[in-house]
């Protein structure tokens, strides 16, 4: 492993997900890395003011967990005691769509975990505190990322504790990793830069979720349930999963109007879906806490790699640079794997110039073949006719294929397992277009 420091001191604003592996990768590099948070950091698995988004389902796709356990070897193992639950990949959750239910249930060779974010957040952050040269301050605010004069290169951040007591704290590297990226648009503002342009898919996602003691009684071939509605006309659709403390989580969603915030008529908004697995499995559980709603309205890529005279010694990542429809699942995993690509930056060998200076260039030239096929994903929300944005060209003939795909795949378990590793990212969308595939789902085209 290269060990061979390239600064003093590091900063990383934000410590979720996407910070605290960027802190892990930068602790290898440079003599001291400071992660500031404005929450307080809970010494438990609960919730935090910060990231109202995790009181909700979220997944970790075995590209995340492959990535996390490469940059924290042994993190599966992290999960497992955590009490997350193993998952068999295409066997244990059942998948409900039009035509489909359920889908074709297969052991396609993998485990993966369900877990809360909360469980997930606290066992990296326990690895973080692990390495002795990380300091994580928390209740720590950042007021403004300062540059130099001539707004070239960034120097620090100026900060303010929860007394407020401000602090000027000098860096070779400032890391945004604070979600929306609100550091490095002030900062872009206040130098005259003009913010990069945004590509966005505005979807008016609304959803509400929560928490039930699994229940007793009639025997299940699933451990989790995913159902979709009957596209473009229905948009409902719910997600459960279990979680650590043998408990459900569920998350229900719709485009438009907010879901209902109480318990009753979130059971009869589950009731209301296309299928009743869901509300027949929680009509007699136990309910655990209330009902959390949150609002997404719109997927957003945000495209610095075409600017010109960014700030040296800045790097945005994660929902920075892109977010996506959480329905997906994506963001925890994209966060890992772009800290996976700052590894490989940082670490490769041969490098000319200033390996800081030029680090922000390098990872958004290199981090769009990462986000090409979680974005091509949230693309498939132009299926309904409402969503804001720049449609596809050739939309149409994408739905056509994906549709003949999945008959594929319900067919074929092999062509099954490659949908599954391109959901999970850890195959690039474009083995669609292989040649011999391509044939075969024309020919499932030309049976309809």
């Amino acid at each position: 492993m290269v060990s061979t420091l390239i600064g003093s001191q590091a900063l990383v604003i934000g410590a979720g997900i996407a910070g605290l592996t960027a802190a892990s990768v930068l602790a290898h590099r440079f003599e001291h890395v400071v992660v500031l948070e404005r929450d307080s950091l809970p010494a438990q698995p609960t919730h935090r003011a910060g990231t109202p988004q995790a009181r909700h389902v979220h997944g970790l796709l075995l590209s995340g967990q492959r990535a996390l356990s490469e940059l924290f070897p042994g993190f599966e193992q992290d999960l497992a005691r955590s009490g997350a639950v193993p998952l068999r990949a295409g066997l244990d959750v059942r998948v409900e769509r039009p035509g489909y239910d359920p889908f074709p249930q297969r052991d396609l060779g993998w485990s993966g975990y369900a877990a809360s974010r909360p469980a997930i957040e606290r066992a990296l952050r326990r690895r973080v505190e692990g390495q002795a040269n990380i300091t994580l301050r928390q209740r720590c605010r950042v007021m403004e990322v300062l540059a130099s004069p001539d707004g070239a290169m960034v120097t620090g951040v100026r900060s303010a504790d929860e007394d407020g007591t401000s602090e000027t704290m000098a860096a070779d590297l400032v890391v945004d990793a604070s979600g929306r990226g609100a550091p490095t648009l002030s900062l872009l503002r206040s130098i005259g830069c003009p913010p990069p342009e945004e590509t966005t898919i505005g979807i008016d996602l609304s959803y509400a979720t929560s928490i039930f003691a699994v229940s007793d009684g009639a025997a299940r071939d699933w451990k989790g349930v995913m159902t979709f509605g009957d596209a473009p006309r229905d948009s409902r659709g719910g997600l459960m999963l279990p979680l650590e403390g043998d408990r459900w989580m569920l998350t229900l969603a719709r485009r438009g109007d907010a879901l209902p915030g109480d318990a009753e008529g979130f059971l009869a908004f589950a009731r209301s879906l296309r299928t009743p697995t869901i509300y027949d499995a929680i009509c007699r559980a136990k309910p655990l806490d209330g009902v959390a709603r949150y609002g997404f309205p719109e997927s957003v890529r945000r495209h610095f790699e075409r600017l010109d005279g960014f700030p040296r010694c800045l790097l945005p990542i994660g929902d920075a640079i892109c977010r996506f429809n959480p329905v997906y699942g994506q963001g925890m995993s994209v966060a890992a794997l772009e800290a996976c690509l700052l590894k490989r930056l940082l670490d490769r060998p041969g490098q000319e110039g200033d390996p800081i200076a030029e680090l922000a260039p390098r990872f958004f030239a290199e981090v769009q073949a990462l986000l090409e096929t979680p974005w091509s994903v949230a693309m498939l929300d132009f299926v309904f006719p409402d969503t804001r944005g720049q449609r596809p060209a050739d939309f149409a003939a994408t739905l056509k294929f994906g549709i003949a795909l999945t008959r594929l795949a319900a067919e074929d378990p092999a062509v099954h397992r490659l949908t599954i590793e391109v959901q999970h990212l850890l195959k690039p969308r474009s083995v669609y277009r292989d040649p011999k595939l391509i044939e075969r789902v024309l020919a499932k085209m030309a049976e309809a």
